[in-house]
Parts: C-alpha cells; structure tokens; sequence
C-alpha cells in the first residue's frame, strides 16, 4: 500500500544545449599561444637549471660548448678562459661557499659574431645554424646560451652583456641584452662600439643565483673533463676563491672536421618524409629520392619505386597518404649503405691517451675507439679510454663513519674499496649529472669486469684504481632531455660500449696478469737472495775458505736472476724502463710513460 502511494521520483532536468556555448566562447577567451620561451621560464629545470648548485655549471657549460664549437668551425685552436666570481651584495662580498650569486665570464679566441646575429644568438630561444644540419657539433638545439641569459633574468634581473669583434680591422660591439619571454625576441638594453684588445672573439658575461661548492659535479670537474676530451684546446680557469688553474695543450691538431650530410632513409619518420615530399625540388619521385637522401643512388632509386609499386617519374608532390606509408615501408626493404662517416670527428686514440695521461696519474692507460655504426640512419662511434693504477680517485662519496665505532664481536671494519671513476661524453662534452638513466652508466655496470681482474659487486661500478672514459660522436645524440645529461638506451650503442669496454678490458687484463705475475717472481728471488749469502758461507766452510765465496755469491744471484724471469721481470715490474706496450696503450715506469702518446719523447 505505502509502495503505491509513493510518489513517482522526478527525473533530473539536463541543462538545456544552448548553455554550451556560452561556456565555450568563456573558455575561447582565456586560451593563448605560449612561446618557447615562456614554457621554459617555468619549466626551467628541462634545461638544467634546477638547483642553484647546477645552474652554476650549466651556465659554464653552455658558454664553453658554444666557444668550442666556434673555434673549431673557424679552423681555430681554442683559448678560452672561464671567470666565476662572487657578486658584490650591498657593497659586500660573501665568502664563496655562503656566496648567492656570481658573475661568470667566458672569453674565448673564436671567429667572433656579426653584429645582426649577436641579438638573436643570445635572446631567442631555438635559434642557430646546427639543428636543420646533420653534422656533428655540441650544440644540437639552439637553446643553450640562450636560457643561460633567461635564467640570469629570472633570477637577478640582471641582462646578458655579450662583446664580440670579427676582426683586427673591425668594430667591437657590446650588447646589453634581455629575452622577451612572451615573444621569444630579444630587448636591446645597449648597442655601443667599444675598445677590445683582441683581434677577434667573443666575451659573455652573466650575473647568476648559484651555488659554488667543489669536487663532484662542479663547475672545477666540468673544466677538468671538457680538457681531457679536447686536447687541442687551452683552458684558464679563475675559481671564485681566486685561484687560477690552467689546462694546457696537449694535441696541436684540430680534430677533423665533419662534413654535413643529408638524412638516411632508414632514420626517416613516415610524417618527416610525407613533408619531405612536398617541399622538394625535385621533379621526380626518383630524383627526391636521390638528391634528398645520402646513400641513394639510381639503382636503389629505382628498387625503392618498385618495391612500392610506384613509378619513378611521378612528380613528389602527388604522391598520396596511403602511397607515401608504401613507400616508406618499402624503403626499410631494400639493401641502403650505411650513411657516410665523414660527418664524425672522433677524438682518437692517441688524444684520449694524453688527456688522461695528462690529468690522471696512474700505472696504466689504454684507450679504444670502434669503427662507425648505425642508429635509426644516424651514424655514431664509440671511443674507451681507461686509465688504471695509483692516485686514482673514488667517485662516489661514502657517508663518513666514527672510526670509534662499536663492531659486533669477532666482526673487523673492512677497508673500503673506492669504486671505480666513470667519465661520460657525447661530441667531447662532459655528461655529469643523470648517471643512472644513462645508456653508458648501465653498460659498464652490465659488464663482467671480473674477466678482467677488477673487482665488481653485483649491479655497481666496478671497484678499484680505475677510471673509465667513454665517448659518444654522433650527428645527432640521442639525450633523455632538453638539458643533455643522460644518453638513451638504443640497442645500437649499448652494443658498440660493450664492445669498446670489452677490448679495453683484455689489454688491461694482460697488464695486470703480467705485472701481478712479475712481482711473485720478485717474491721468489727476494727468498733465493736471502738464503745465498748463508749458501756461499757454507760452501767455503767446506771447502775450508779455498772458496771464493763472493764469486760463488753472484753466480747464484745471477741463477736467481734467470729463473725468476730476468730483465723481462724488472721491465713489467716497473724496476726500469722498457715496459712492454700494445698499440694505443700506456705503460707508466719509474723513468717516465712508455707507449702511444703525443710529445712522449719530451717526457
């Protein structure tokens, strides 16, 4: 009875249609283009500007790349000298470590900037000459410099200052600038003509929010690592404690210089190849194929359309959605040569041998480097150095202990092992934050350095005396992100590391069996020599002093000599010089270095 009486519950009223679009049009109004820069302004830690400590760093690095690159492009060995001084606060200078901000200065000896680029090179974000190039360089993206200058803007209102001179018979102009975030265009503070002693080059100078502390990822160890793997360069370092360290010339040579190539069709996306079709000059599809792409020529042209059941003389631009997905399959079918390898400049062997020997002290150098090799159409080389022995340096800080510590009963403190010191480089720029998301990083963790004598816990670095140097060249580095501190996980290249660790772990094993094995044999005569003087007195006692015992003396001691393996045991003991050596390998002896190294004659 209640149920019947119930009322019938009333249905919800839907809002009527037309009140959509109101909302909508309300929500047109609050939509608007975002520029570049202004999504890095506050995603400022995609570029490394995270902490005030890395921020510090960054702002050195990207200087010092530009500098590199601009040099090297002018054919010009580089000089660069690198400032970071502690910024005055009401007329006060904090101690650096307490210090929150600093002015860093980069001047380098490069071919300097005409004056309508420096504006642009400096306050707008995504712009350069190296991102439309497949050719390899540091700078990739045009960001760098540039968001250095944002983030001295963000942080102390404060605008980039850039000196720049072409010439001995040209002006030098000094610009003041700052990034309008909103437009992604520089604001011109100041253009002036000043007086520069130097014939040509550039000077940046950029007051920054930082945080200088030294050791581990510093702005000290960055400098350190970027002369290791250049060589051919000369760096001046002023800290902001005042104190100026050089990094002199190793190499006198500039590194090759790379040439540009076009992409490879295998590392074309079917979108970038459907965009390539329609901006080409080409008039045929056999001609786009060719002029467009290294590595085609008529024939693969020609195998290319048939395999797409195309014809090779239909104009590019006609070439239809589903026929360009055809014909972009039908290219991963066919037999293409691997793109050239001219656009790589490898350090080299011998380079990475004298940046180590040079900065490193140790017992022994070696270094590799692997013949070009292919991902996703973009050619790559790997190069191995490592650098094992005495006065080598643990990485990785441990958390310090009492030494007045209790232990368990029966239980002794174990000396700890440093582990071993991995160095990361892409196009010859240190890589130093990042470690664990870096394809180098979990390569050499994967490897079975206990093959070659060097002790290694499960998922760690290998420990020991050991430094290992490893170095991507490529026309394109494939990075985590924008800020370029991680290397990505290709099949490709964890394969061609693993092969450079592998063969420079097989020299350094063979160092280590025959050193390990010369001083037991050293052992062994150490005891054969204790014994002959008791030997020779006894000897002559028999022969009631008939015997000239110190002849019998030194015939035993030259048998000793020989059964414990002689001058070749003294060699690799490092007793005197003359150590045997491999290619492209260091022996370091009491007398000096022995081996591949540039200027070994001098030492």
């Amino acid at each position: 009875m209640a149920s019947a009486l119930a009322k019938p519950q009333e249905q919800p009223r839907l809002a009527p249609v037309t009140a959509i679009k109101p909302a909508a049009e309300h929500l047109a109004k609050k939509q608007r283009e975002i520029s570049v820069s202004e999504f890095f302004a506050k995603n400022r830690h995609l570029l490394g500007f995270d902490n005030p400590r890395k921020a510090l760093l960054t702002t050195v690095k990207e200087a010092v790349d530009n500098s590199l690159d601009a040099c090297e492009e002018a054919r010009l060995l580089p000089e660069i000298e690198v400032r970071v001084d502690v910024a005055s606060s009401n007329g006060a200078k904090p101690p650096p470590s307490q210090a929150e901000r600093f002015l860093v200065s980069v001047v380098d000896n490069g071919p300097g900037i005409v004056k309508q680029q420096i504006p642009r090179v400096f306050g707008k974000l995504l712009y350069g000459s190296k991102f439309h190039r497949l050719r390899m360089s540091r700078g990739q993206q045009g960001i760098g410099i540039s968001a250095a200058g944002m983030y001295s803007l963000l942080t102390t209102g404060k605008p980039i200052r850039v000196t720049s001179r072409i010439g001995e018979n040209k002006k030098t102009h000094y610009f003041e600038l700052q990034i309008d975030t909103t437009r992604n265009e520089p604001n011109i503070l100041k253009d002036e003509e000043v007086e520069w002693d130097r014939p040509h080059g550039t000077k940046v100078e950029l007051e920054i929010v930082g945080k200088y502390q030294k050791g581990r990822l510093s702005v000290d160890e960055y400098l350190e690592q970027t002369a290791i793997a250049n060589p051919h360069a000369r760096f001046v370092y002023v800290d902001p404690e005042g104190n100026r360290i050089e990094f002199p010339r190793t190499v006198e040579e500039l590194p090759r210089e790379p040439k540009e190539i076009k992409p490879h069709p295998y590392g074309v996306e079917l979108g970038v190849m459907m965009k390539m079709l329609l901006d080409t000059n080409s008039r045929t599809l056999s001609g786009f194929l060719q002029s467009d792409f290294s590595r085609v020529s008529p024939s693969v042209s020609q195998a290319i359309c048939g395999a797409a059941g195309l014809e090779p003389n239909m104009r590019p631009s006609r070439v239809a959605a589903q026929e360009a997905e055809t014909l972009h399959k039908a290219i991963q079918t066919v037999k293409i040569m691997n793109p050239p390898t001219d656009v790589l400049s490898p350090i080299g062997e011998k380079a990475i041998l004298a940046g180590l020997y040079k900065q490193i002290r140790g017992d022994f150098y070696t270094a590799v480097t692997r013949s070009p090799a292919v991902y996703r159409g973009n050619p790559f080389l790997i190069e191995v150095g490592l650098s094992y022995g005495t006065g080598q340096a643990a990485l990785t800080p441990k958390p310090e202990e009492d030494p007045l510590a209790p232990v368990a009963e029966g239980e002794e403190k174990e000396a700890e092992v440093p582990l071993a010191r991995l160095m990361r480089f892409a196009n010859r720029v240190p890589l130093l934050y990042q470690q664990g998301a870096c394809v180098v990083y979990k390569t050499v963790v994967e490897t079975a350095w206990r093959k070659y004598g060097i002790s290694q816990s499960r998922g760690a670095l290998p420990q020991g005396p050991l430094v290992i140097f490893v170095h991507m060249a490529s026309v394109w580095v494939p990075f985590t992100s924008e800020s370029k501190e991680a290397i990505a996980d290709y099949d490709e290249i964890r394969k061609e590391i693993k092969l450079a660790l592998q063969e420079a772990g097989r020299r350094l094993a063979a160092f280590i069996r025959r050193r390990d094995r010369a001083h037991l044999e050293l052992k062994r005569r150490d005891v054969f020599e204790a014994y002959i003087e008791e030997v020779a007195a006894a000897c002559r006692r028999l022969k009631k002093g008939k015997l000239d015992a110190e002849r019998l003396r030194k015939q035993l001691a030259a048998i000793a000599h020989a059964k414990t393996g002689g001058e070749k045991t003294d060699e690799i003991a490092g007793e005197k010089a003359g150590a045997p050596t491999v290619e492209s390998t260091i022996i370091v002896t009491p007398e000096g270095p022995m081996g591949a190294i540039p200027g070994n004659e001098e030492e």
